[in-house]
């Protein structure tokens, strides 16, 4: 009897109540391989403290760190037909798009929000690189026109963080259709005398490339982003050469002058928030004084004492 109280059933209780560690518990550096506990990745916005390596940000993270106080209004996006070519090639389009959905929580590659930066009004939108690779598709199309037409609706700057494989290819001619209408939209941006200002993340080809993520008024880069057409490897085998270190690869193109500035995610706010004021002419902020530390007002001088009574 002891032996089954003492041993089986301990036994059997740990088993049962043996607790599930979460997959993303750690995150190991593409770069050097070190292993940093997610919590703390998250605190630092996803960069790797020890390399400086940018891990790819979620919409929600990404809005978060740019808003200010982390809170935005969300811009309300149009609804697409959802398999319009009855697209199948290892499963249907229609199972990939429930996947995705199921894995993002999002219904699409694209989100948009309004809100303020610094106290500036400003729309962004930002693409998913996990819901299918951030490809653009009619419904990744329509919310990046929705986003610029909400900027010229209420007079604010655009701002774009751009990542994605390309264009949706279960979607054919109607995801290549999605070039010609964003760069339509980014044009009536301008016509409006309004800033638009692109984030190349990684990483940012095809398609994307080839459309509105190349047409800001100021091109910003993350550190190490991938920006190209075509990926180095393609070119590679294309022209049978070794390419340069670092090809495509952001600060390269900053030599090179494809981009304007190479920005770290700890400085984007600032940088982003600098840029929308210079380019709208807004006023800077008025920031409270405070005094410093140690030093005391004086006091006002005492009272004479009053004279005695008789």
């Amino acid at each position: 009897m002891n032996w089954i109280s003492n041993v089986v059933r301990p036994k059997l209780n740990s088993f049962l109540n043996r607790r599930e560690v979460p997959e993303n518990l750690w995150v190991k550096c593409p770069e050097t391989g070190q292993m940093v506990f997610h919590k703390d990745l998250e605190a630092n916005l996803f960069v790797i403290p020890g390399s400086g390596f940018h891990m790819r940000m979620d919409p929600m993270s990404r809005l978060r760190s740019i808003f200010d106080g982390g809170k935005w209004f969300d811009v309300a996006l149009p609804q697409v037909a959802a398999d319009p070519l009855k697209f199948r090639d290892e499963k249907r389009y229609t199972d990939r798009l429930k996947d995705a959905r199921a894995k993002t929580g999002a219904q699409d590659a694209v989100k948009v929000g309004y809100g303020k930066l610094e106290g500036l009004p400003v729309t962004i939108a930002v693409q998913d690189f996990g819901f299918m690779g951030g490809s653009l598709g009619m419904a990744a199309g329509d919310a990046v026109v929705t986003g610029l037409e909400t900027a010229v609706s209420r007079g604010t700057p655009f701002i774009m963080f751009a990542c994605g494989g390309g264009m949706r290819m279960q979607e054919g001619i109607l995801s290549l259709m999605q070039m010609p209408r964003t760069t339509c939209a980014v044009q009536e941006l301008r016509e409006a005398k309004l800033p638009y200002i692109v984030v190349l993340t990684n990483p940012t080809t095809g398609g994307i490339t080839a459309s509105y993520a190349m047409l800001g008024d100021v091109q910003i880069a993350e550190p190490g982003a991938l920006i190209c057409f075509a990926g180095p490897r393609v070119i590679e085998q294309t022209i049978r050469e070794k390419l340069p270190e670092g090809f495509q690869r952001a600060e390269y193109l900053l030599d090179h002058g494809m981009v304007d500035m190479v920005v770290h995610r700890h400085d984007m706010r600032a940088t982003l928030a600098r840029l929308c004021r210079l380019l709208t002419r807004a006023p800077q902020p008025v920031r409270e004084t405070i005094e410093p530390a140690g030093e005391v007002p004086a006091l006002p001088a005492a009272a004479p004492p009053a004279p005695a009574s008789a």
